[in-house]
């Protein structure tokens, strides 16, 4: 059994002196282990970090075995964000998501695109921030557990959505919400026109994903949302 595809590295934990049991999530085979002889080795030590996209070759006896793994470099986007702190919170994010919210070897063709997307788009600026929350929306649609924001739960308009029902995460207009909007969520405009958002909105759409997170996804693995992605939300926060 072998087979080619493209993916990014999740984790690394040592196997032996110098190799490495690597889980990354590929474009075709989802998020797939294998054991990479000489990983850990210092010459090849910056090539299996979380966030890397790599070429990958892994073979087998057989399909159920953990098999060996080998990658040559697409991009070391760990290396890219490693001086720019909220990026490299953002990629950190990005891959425990990825490796504690998706099931082994499960294809995710569009959320891997997602990721291509968000990867390519982290810099010194805060553009990528709004593909890294439509990133984690495609997570829950893609799991199983998506949003419905393209009318109003209630009247089935398609203008003025501001809210969303945390019960069934619905997009509710304003009109609609009326006294119940303190109960509901935020639906910044930037999921619904495409708009570069502020870091108020960023921090609305991360609630926003968050809650549903939370509550749909990571309670249906019986784990709690990874500490990495609280250490994306609170360096987002605003100090003082």
């Amino acid at each position: 059994m072998e087979w080619q595809d493209e993916g990014f590295v999740l984790t690394r934990r040592r196997h032996g002196e110098a190799g490495l049991v690597v889980h990354a999530f590929t474009f075709q085979h989802g998020r797939h282990a294998g054991l990479v002889q000489g990983g850990g080795a210092r010459a090849n030590a910056h090539l299996w970090q979380p966030g890397n996209r790599l070429d990958l070759h892994w073979h087998a006896r057989m399909a159920e075995q953990l098999g060996n793994l080998k990658g040559e470099a697409i991009r070391t986007h760990a290396a890219d964000v490693l001086d720019t702190p909220l990026a490299l919170a953002g990629l950190s994010s990005a891959m425990a998501l990825l490796d504690q919210g998706t099931a082994e070897r499960d294809p995710h063709p569009g959320l891997y695109a997602a990721t291509v997307q968000l990867a390519d788009a982290l810099c010194d600026d805060d553009a990528w921030l709004g593909h890294y929350v439509r990133f984690e929306l495609v997570l829950l649609a893609e799991t199983g557990f998506g949003l419905s924001l393209d009318r109003c739960a209630v009247t089935g308009v398609t203008e003025d959505l501001d809210y969303v029902s945390p019960r069934t995460g619905s997009a509710v207009s304003y009109e609609a919400a009326a006294d119940w909007a303190p109960r509901l969520l935020k639906l910044p405009r930037f999921l619904l026109d495409g708009s570069h958002p502020d870091r108020a909105q960023v921090l609305d759409g991360l609630r926003l994903a968050g809650h549903f997170l939370e509550q749909r996804l990571f309670e249906a693995v019986d784990r709690p949302v990874p500490p990495a992605r609280e250490r994306l939300v609170g360096l987002l926060q605003p100090s003082g």
